[in-house]
């Protein structure tokens, strides 16, 4: 008895170690397990599914990789998403920045399978350091390598980029039925130092509304073109000139044409554009309107000098999204035509689960000098034939929102 009790601690204390040691490698496996948390104006459950190797967290405080995608039109007709990758806890201070582009010819099918080709080449860092490392199998392609060597890089449309579109709308119901279709076409060539945009647009429509048995017709048509050539002179400096047409039965317009040469400043180089910009863009210019109808000033036709500044604040983090513009315009030979224009949204995420958003715009128009003389009839007012004059047009929106429940579920289901 003597013997086994003298040996019995000696038992506990080696069992009590080992436990220890097994504890301490099952939290070592466990902060070097992948946790990663993905904000994105794109498919997350393609991704969550494509990606089923780790571990997808919904909020980024129980992330330890954190991966933030911004994207913006780039000059192939598509878009550019650019990729920051950030560790935290057994990855802290890793980092990775990885682009992604697409163009006008892929499929969002395309586009999507691409976007999780990139991420996961983003997450090689991680990964090698991860719980997965010894895991990694690595497999690159040597087929078409003799004809890739051999591909001519000489782009036969000189970075231009074209594009035809159309469509047609039919509303119909007891008292009211509407037809509208528009086409249209547009050019775009951008490089780093130029961008020349063109557009031209058709578009007409036809409502017709019955009230007490009578029928209301009303038909509207427009077409317009556009044009602008954009020069970069700075990482913070570009100009440009900005000349166009229209003809707007709506706006009383029987044809308009303008030009505004701009200058426009961003206070951030152009290169963080996708993360933040203050930008300040003034044009000056002239239009001349030719009225369908004389107007409420007397005028069959006129031209007239004007002016604008506009601002633009823009700062996409991972604390939220902050988005403004105020655009301020006047006549030159008449400041009191004028017109001020805000539109803000704000997306802020407070704490675990909850973000707050807010939205918000403001017009003060005093600058109608193309209104048709003489009172608005019943027919304009309720099918919306002719602009109908107004001082003001304000709109807000607010929305909050709290996700909660479980963090960890990999799992993906679409069925009913």
């Amino acid at each position: 008895m003597a013997f086994s009790v003298a040996v019995q601690p000696k038992g506990n204390l080696l069992f009590l170690i080992f436990l220890f040691f097994a504890i301490q490698q099952m939290r070592a496996q466990e902060e070097s397990s992948i946790k990663l948390f993905v904000e994105c104006s794109c498919e997350k459950s393609y991704i969550q599914q494509e990606i089923a190797f780790l571990d997808h967290v919904r909020d980024q405080d129980l992330a330890n990789v954190q991966l933030f995608i911004y994207d913006i039109a780039n000059g192939s007709g598509g878009r550019t998403y650019k990729m920051e990758f950030s560790g935290k806890g057994a990855f802290a201070n890793v980092t990775k920045k990885i682009d992604f582009e697409s163009n006008a010819n892929m499929t969002s099918d395309e586009v999507r399978k691409g976007l999780v080709r990139t991420i996961k080449t983003g997450l090689l860092k991680y990964l090698v350091r991860s719980n997965l490392g010894n895991e990694i199998e690595y497999d690159i392609g040597k087929a078409g390598l003799k004809q890739l060597q051999d591909i001519d890089f000489e782009d036969p449309w000189n970075n231009w980029i074209f594009e035809v579109y159309g469509q047609a709308e039919l509303d119909k119901e007891s008292s009211r039925n509407s037809f509208e279709y528009e086409v249209g076409f547009e050019s775009d060539r951008v490089t780093e130092k130029i961008r020349i945009r063109t557009d031209l647009e058709l578009n007409q429509s036809t409502s017709e509304f019955v009230r007490n048995e009578e029928t209301f017709t009303s038909e509207r048509f427009r077409y317009s073109g556009d044009g602008s050539v954009v020069r970069s002179l700075s990482d913070h400096w570009s100009a440009g000139i900005f000349a166009g047409g229209r003809h707007d039965t709506f706006r009383n317009l029987d044809f308009r044409y303008y030009v505004t040469p701009a200058v426009e400043y961003n206070i951030f180089p152009y290169r963080e554009v996708l993360r933040r910009e203050i930008v300040f863009a003034y044009k000056i210019g002239y239009f001349h309107n030719d009225y369908i109808e004389p107007t409420i000033f007397g005028q069959s036709a006129e031209g007239i000098f004007n002016h604008s500044l506009d601002v633009q604040v823009r700062f996409r983090q991972p604390w939220g999204n902050v988005f403004s513009r105020l655009r301020a315009s006047t006549f030159l030979n008449d400041f009191n035509k004028n017109r001020t224009q805000f539109f803000g949204n704000v997306s802020v995420r407070i704490f675990k689960g909850l973000a707050v958003r807010f939205a918000a715009r403001m017009e003060l128009i005093r600058d109608q000098i193309n209104l048709p003389g003489g009172q608005a009839s019943l027919e304009d007012v309720l099918l919306q034939q002719k602009q109908i004059a107004t001082d003001f047009e304000v709109g807000f929106s607010v929305g909050l929102s709290y996700t909660f429940g479980s963090a960890y579920n990999n799992i993906i289901n679409t069925r009913l």
